[in-house]
This record gives C-alpha cells, sequence and structure tokens, in this order.
C-alpha cells in the first residue's frame, strides 16, 4: 500500500505540473493583451508598456515560465490581475461555493440514479423499463442552459418560490442543483441499469436463488455490491468533472464558484488566475481519483492494490 501511495503521488505531481505548464503556454498563445484588457481602450502606448513590466509581461515567454516555476516551488502563484489579490486567495474563496454545488448535486444523483437504475435492471424488457428509457434519454439529451432557463422561468418567475440567482440563502442551491443533477442522473441511471442487468443474469445469481435467498437480498447484497466498482468510478469521474465548475449553470444562476470565476479571467486575460484555477481543480479531481482507488478493495475484496502477493 505503501509503494502504491508514492507511485500514485508521484504521477499526481508530474500530471499537475504537466496540465500547469501546457496551461501557462497555452494561455500566452492565445490571442490578446492582459496590458489592453487591464487598462482600458483609452489606455496610450505608454501605459500598456508600464502594465506589461509591472506584470512582467515585457519579458520573453521561457523567461516568465521560469520566474513561474520559481514562484510555483515557493507557493506563489502570482497576482491576480483584476482582483489585485494573490490569485490561489481568489480561487479559494471561490472554491466552497463550486464544491457545495458539486456534493449536492452527486448526492441528488445517488439518492434518485442508483435505485432508478435498479429499478430499471429489475423490469428490464418491460413497457415499464421503456418508459424509464425515454424519460432517462430525455434528460440526457437536454443542455444545462436550456434546463436552467425552464426551471427558473418555472419556480422563479412564474412560481416565485425560490430565488433566481446567487446563494444569499440555502433555497438558492436548489434550482443550481437540479439543472446539474438532470444530465448526471440521466447517465448514471442508465449505467446502474447496463451493470445490473448483466449481474442479475450472473450464474452465481441463479444459484443463490435455487438456495432460496431473497429478491431483496439478491438484487441489492449480490448485484448492486457486484456492480458498484463502474458504478462508484463514474460517480468519482463527474464529481471530480463537478469540481472544475459548472460554468454554464454557474453562469446562467449568478453562482460565484470557480466556473464563473474563469470566464472572467479568460475575458480579462488574467493569467495568474486562470493558471491558479487550473492548479487547484487538477489537484482536487486527482484527489478524487486517488479515493476512489483506494475504495475498491473495500467493494470487491478480489481487488488488490499494488503489487500482488
Amino acid at each position: 500500500m505503501v509503494r502504491y501511495l508514492a507511485r500514485r503521488l508521484g504521477q499526481s505531481l508530474l500530471t499537475i505540473f504537466l496540465t500547469v505548464s501546457t496551461v501557462f503556454i497555452l494561455v500566452r498563445l492565445a490571442p490578446g493583451d492582459p496590458a489592453t484588457s487591464y487598462a482600458g481602450p483609452n489606455a496610450t502606448t505608454e501605459d500598456l508598456a508600464r502594465i506589461r513590466e509591472q506584470f512582467g509581461l515585457d519579458r520573453g515567454v521561457f523567461t516568465q515560465y521560469l520566474i513561474f516555476l520559481r514562484d510555483l516551488f515557493t507557493g506563489d502563484l502570482g497576482t491576480s490581475y483584476s482582483f489585485h489579490a494573490p490569485a490561489f486567495d481568489v480561487v479559494m474563496d471561490r472554491l466552497p461555493y463550486t464544491t457545495t454545488l458539486a456534493i449536492s448535486a452527486i448526492a441528488l444523483t445517488t439518492v434518485v440514479a442508483v435505485p432508478l437504475g435498479v429499478w430499471m435492471a429489475r423490469r428490464a424488457d418491460t413497457n415499464r423499463e421503456l418508459g424509464a428509457n425515454i424519460v432517462t434519454i430525455a434528460g440526457q439529451s437536454m443542455p444545462d442552459f436550456w434546463s436552467g432557463v425552464m426551471l427558473l422561468t418555472a419556480f422563479a418567475v412564474l412560481i416565485p418560490v425560490l430565488p433566481s440567482s446567487g446563494f444569499t440563502t440555502w433555497g438558492g442551491l436548489v434550482l443550481p442543483t437540479v439543472t446539474v443533477a438532470i444530465l448526471q442522473m440521466a447517465l448514471i441511471s442508465r449505467l446502474v441499469r447496463r451493470e445490473m442487468a448483466g449481474a442479475l443474469a450472473s450464474p452465481y445469481i441463479t444459484v443463490a436463488r435455487s438456495r432460496g435467498v431473497s429478491e431483496r437480498a439478491l438484487t441489492w447484497r449480490y448485484g448492486l455490491r457486484n456492480s458498484a466498482i463502474p458504478v462508484l468510478t463514474a460517480l468519482g469521474t463527474r464529481f471530480a468533472a463537478l469540481l472544475n465548475g459548472v460554468v454554464v449553470v454557474e453562469v446562467v444562476f449568478g453562482w460565484p464558484g470557480v466556473g464563473s470565476l474563469v470566464v472572467r479571467a479568460l475575458e480579462t486575460r488574467d493569467y495568474p488566475l486562470i493558471q491558479a484555477t487550473v492548479l487547484v481543480t487538477a489537484a482536487l479531481a486527482i484527489l478524487v481519483q486517488l479515493l476512489i482507488d483506494l475504495a475498491y478493495p473495500l467493494l470487491d475484496p478480489r481487488v488488490r492494490l499494488g503489487k500482488a502477493a
């Protein structure tokens, strides 16, 4: 286990380093000038030169990269051009909002999608399962922005029972959570249905049924447990993706999370803020994947981490 964790930690650090380095290069190759975005349209040539010198943009890209690496290893991710504050602090101020939205969306997805997928598997090739399939395909086909606008119109305009934007009260979490969870529920329920249908048709289920094991135990104790690894992997992957920010949903609902922060950083060409956001979200995504890997042996004793004995 120690050897496995050490190897995964090394791989994670290398992945983060390559990701941040790639983003550093790509944002500087993209069109646009941070000095122009910062100074405004009426800035003079002298103003632009002074701003570039202030931000270190007058140096070569390779020199900027070396300075970035030096500061990175000392824990300094730079100062945000638009917020005039350490970029890391700006990202960490927004991260709790994105984390709250991601956790609530995944929790709702798990509570609804797993029982729905099991129900569909138990009624495979029936009219009821066909109707559930139509609903899940529809949920999978609806774009986030359309679902968000429809929910916003229904429950914040026509029937004003929930806030339309922001996170001033816990009620403001409901509409963004449902909007994000609609697609996730459709994807996960279909995955659960596929895995459970295969598990319930397995020979060990037939043997257990012939020994008098109840259908409830066959479904939840045997079938679902043996289908848990791909389901957990899918849930963890979706959760890691949500931690990177749901840009469209956050913009529609005015959610003060990482996604809307990235949009603002890209609009203003705020290099330090973009790099800090990528670093933090990449580290969180890798941490989630590591925790999922560590959970595999708990779900299936046949899975062993590291070199087999």
